[in-house]
């Protein structure tokens, strides 16, 4: 696989609003498989470290989800590149892959790792939930104790069991919405936090479908109005890469008919 069939394969995935290249270094690193430099939108693989098309092709994808990321913020991106946005962009790019039979997925390549994975999920991540939810249960009818009592709720919590705040009154929440415990405790807490029955009730099926809780995370975000005239700098600012980038392109291109 060259660097022009890496760069066909991650455009059939998703189509990029901006162009970019990508650069096969013929190196073999051990830091890292690849990078992407969002100032020249290059992607470059360190192509000597994989050892079948189907690990390159894993991280060319990762790598053009951090491209896809930048165009989505006008061209650029922050100090932390690994946010949950990006995740996000990367998992939704890895599915789209997989269905496309465009990639892989190695972790379904294992017998003994799927057998483990079922185990993790049962014994561990969904007793787990049902325990979170229980305690849940058990805190509800301490509450309604000590106000028998005439004690206050927060001060039992404090100094009786020593737990935070906080966290108990989010076991409640997953007792009282009835959350699924198959998405793990963890994903409870997530769940227990959102107010609205609908939004709760479609993050949990994706969850449950399979989607990855950054995904998740970002499907349930509510879009923040952005004001027309920070819209159309942002389309500005990617025009003008574009045509910067198209530019330099034609000279080369020139330059090569010229030596021809």
């Amino acid at each position: 696989m060259n660097q022009d069939q890496v760069k066909e394969l991650l455009l059939s995935i998703e189509d990029a609003p901006m162009e970019f290249t990508v650069i096969f270094s013929g190196k073999k690193s051990r830091k890292v498989n690849g990078l992407y430099k969002p100032d020249s939108r290059e992607i470059i693989l360190h192509n000597r470290n994989f050892t079948d098309d189907n690990l390159l092709l894993y991280t060319a994808i990762h790598e053009y989800a951090h491209h896809l990321h930048a165009c989505s913020r006008g061209g650029s991106l922050s100090v932390r590149a690994h946010t949950a946005e990006f995740w996000a962009v990367f998992h939704g790019l890895l599915e789209k892959a997989e269905a496309g039979n465009i990639y892989r997925n190695v972790f379904d390549g294992s017998a003994e790792l799927k057998k483990l994975t079922e185990t993790i999920r049962e014994r561990y991540l969904r007793q787990n939930g049902n325990l979170v939810k229980e305690l849940g249960k058990a805190l509800l009818r301490a509450e309604e104790l000590c106000a028998a009592i005439g004690g206050r709720f927060e001060d039992y919590i404090d100094r009786v069991l020593r737990i935070p705040r906080t966290a108990a009154r989010m076991m409640v929440k997953m007792h009282q919405y009835g959350l699924d415990p198959a998405v793990g405790s963890d994903n409870m807490r997530f769940l227990a936090g959102i107010r609205d029955d609908e939004d709760r009730a479609a993050a949990e099926n994706a969850l449950l479908a399979g989607k990855s809780p950054d995904s998740v995370k970002i499907q349930t975000r509510k879009p923040a109005e952005e004001d027309p005239r920070t819209g159309l700098e942002k389309e500005r600012l990617r025009l003008e890469r574009t045509i910067a980038s198209l530019s330099r392109r034609l000279e080369e291109v020139e330059r090569k008919l010229e030596d021809l």
